[in-house]
C-alpha cells in the first residue's frame, strides 16, 4: 500500500490554498485544501515520539529528523501555490520534556511557527475532519494519544484524551499480544465510562485508514475507496490476531509501507479492538478526512 494520496484539480486562481502540516507521534503529514476541497495529502514516516514513554524527552535524531521534514514540507507547500501553511504538533510534543526544542529547532529551519495542541483541541480537530457539524462520534487513536469524542443533539455529550496510542505501545510492549493488550486495558481504563452504541461512530488516523486499505487488498493508497469503509468489532479482532503474528518484513511486502509503519499496526489493530469494546461499539465507519482538514477548519473559522 504505497502512501500516495488522490489529487484534485481546483484552480489556484479562484480557490485560496490552505496548508497544514501535522506533526504526530510516528508521521508528519502535509495536507492542502482549497475551496473546501482537499487536494493531496502526504505522509513521511519519522518516528518522532520513539522511546518517549520511556525517557520522558524526544531522542535527538527523531527530533533532527522530523524537523528537517516539516520544513521539507513547509517549502512544498509553498511551491505548490499555498498561501498559508499551518502547523500543529500533538501528544509527542506536548508530553515531552525538551518538546520545546523542537518547536525552535523548526523555526530556526524555515521560520514556522508550531502549535503545540492540547487533547481537547486534537479530539475537537479530529471530530470537525471526520463530522463536521453533524452528530457522531471520533475514534483517533494516534501515535502517542488517544481520543474519543461523541456529539448528539448538536452538543457534545462525551470528549477525552488519554496518552496511550501506537508508539507507545510498541515502546513498552513491542509486538507481544499478551503484553499490548494487558496495557491497553490499564490504559484505556482512564476513559470515563460511556456506551456508544448508538451513535455513528468514526476511526480516522492511520490505524483505521490502513485496516480499511488491508480490506480492499489495497497496494497503493485510494483515498476515495478508504472513505466510508465499514470495519465490524469481529473484522478488527481478526486483523489484530493476523497482524501481530506476522513477520514485520511480511507486513512490509503486504501493504508496501516502510518498517516503522509496520510494526505498529498490529498493536494498533489491538488497542482498536479494545477501545471498539470498551465503548459497546460494533462497527466503525472509517474517514479519510480527519485533523489535517479539521485544524484548517478551525483555524480558518469556518465552523
Amino acid at each position: 500500500m504505497t502512501l500516495r494520496f488522490r489529487t484534485v484539480s481546483v484552480s489556484p486562481k479562484t480557490k485560496m490554498r490552505i496548508s497544514a502540516i501535522d506533526i504526530g507521534s510516528n508521521s508528519v503529514r502535509l495536507g492542502t485544501t482549497a475551496g473546501g476541497k482537499t487536494l493531496y495529502k502526504r505522509i513521511a514516516t519519522t518516528r518522532l515520539g520513539e522511546g518517549l514513554s520511556i525517557t520522558g524527552v524526544i531522542k535527538p535524531e527523531a527530533l533532527e529528523r522530523s524537523a528537517v521534514q516539516v520544513a521539507d514540507f513547509y517549502a512544498a507547500a509553498l511551491s505548490e501555490g499555498a498561501d498559508k501553511v499551518y502547523a500543529f504538533a500533538t501528544a509527542a510534543v506536548r508530553s515531552a520534556a525538551n518538546g520545546a526544542d523542537f518547536v525552535r529547532r523548526v523555526k530556526e529551519l524555515c521560520g514556522l511557527e508550531v502549535e503545540v495542541i492540547d487533547g481537547r483541541v486534537e479530539a475537537e480537530i479530529g471530530m470537525l475532519g471526520a463530522v463536521g457539524k453533524c452528530d457522531g462520534g471520533m475514534i483517533d487513536i494516534g501515535g502517542a494519544s488517544t481520543e474519543v469524542t461523541v456529539r448528539s443533539g448538536g452538543k457534545t455529550v462525551y470528549s477525552q484524551s488519554v496518552d496511550i496510542g501506537v508508539v507507545r505501545l510498541f515502546d513498552l510492549a513491542a509486538r507481544n499480544k499478551r503484553k499490548i493488550e494487558k496495557l491497553a486495558a490499564e490504559k484505556l481504563a482512564e476513559f470515563a465510562p460511556f456506551s456508544a452504541k448508538l451513535h455513528h461512530m468514526r476511526g480516522v488516523s492511520g490505524t483505521a485508514t490502513t485496516l480499511a486499505a488491508l480490506k480492499h487488498g489495497l497496494r497503493e493508497y485510494d483515498a476515495e475507496v478508504v472513505q466510508g469503509t465499514v470495519l465490524t468489532l469481529e473484522e478488527v479482532e481478526n486483523y489484530a490476531d493476523e497482524l501481530l503474528k506476522t513477520p514485520v518484513e511480511e507486513i512490509c511486502k503486504m501493504l508496501t509501507v516502510d518498517s516503522r509503519r509496520a510494526d505498529i499496526i498490529g498493536g494498533g489493530a489491538a488497542l482498536l479492538h479494545a477501545l471498539m469494546k470498551r465503548f459497546e461499539i460494533s462497527q466503525i465507519t472509517v474517514s479519510d478526512s480527519d485533523n489535517l482538514e479539521g485544524y484548517i477548519l478551525l483555524k480558518e473559522g469556518a465552523l
